[in-house]
């Protein structure tokens, strides 16, 4: 067997999470959306804790786009991950048909770019099953890349994912009593 060529190595898919304490991991990886998008690639933004209430400034941003590819942008959640409010609808079934969406969709090859936003959550709450999580993108099919975001990445979709990026946090204005703004939180 010979050594993968150079162009081989470039259009290889990746599973990239961004992960830790510290502020810029979905804007990260939404700088990759971008990336992809300008690559002509369909991209599919999936919230996983985000409230379907909010509008933040990097799907304003999306939405003012040409055409180039095929974007999706779907908020799978009911509150953000710091307030888990109490709805009438379930947030660990709301998460685990958000994940069943995406399965089947990384089947179909649906997007050449995924970006799992705050998927962290759903595994770490034990909402979503790690190793199903490990064996569907071990699996996928073409190239398609994903991107996973959020705290607490669970160990084995760490040892799983091929780029691995934590965030640190060493100081962060609400650590003084600063609350969250237009333009800098969302």
């Amino acid at each position: 067997m010979s050594a993968p060529t150079t162009r081989e190595l470039r259009q290889r898919p990746i599973v990239a999470v961004h992960t830790g304490d510290g502020k810029g991991k979905t804007t990260a990886a939404l700088g990759m959306a971008l990336r992809s998008w300008a690559q002509g690639w369909d991209v599919g933004v999936y919230q996983f804790v985000k409230s379907a209430k909010w509008r933040t400034g990097e799907q304003e941003a999306f939405a003012s786009l040409p055409e180039r590819g095929g974007l999706t942008w779907e908020k799978m959640g009911t509150g953000w991950s710091w307030s888990r409010a109490h709805t009438a609808v379930d947030p660990a079934e709301q998460a685990r048909e958000g994940w069943r969406s995406i399965r089947e969709g990384l089947a179909e090859e649906r997007h050449r770019f995924w970006l799992l936003d705050e998927f962290t959550y759903p595994l770490a709450w034990g909402w979503i099953d790690v190793a199903e999580v490990v064996e569907a993108l071990g699996s996928r099919p073409g190239r398609q890349h994903v991107v996973i975001t959020g705290r607490r990445c669970p160990q084995e979709l760490i040892d799983a994912a091929d780029l691995v990026t934590e965030m640190t946090l060493v100081k962060h204005p609400f650590q003084q009593g600063q609350r969250g703004q237009a333009g800098i939180e969302w």
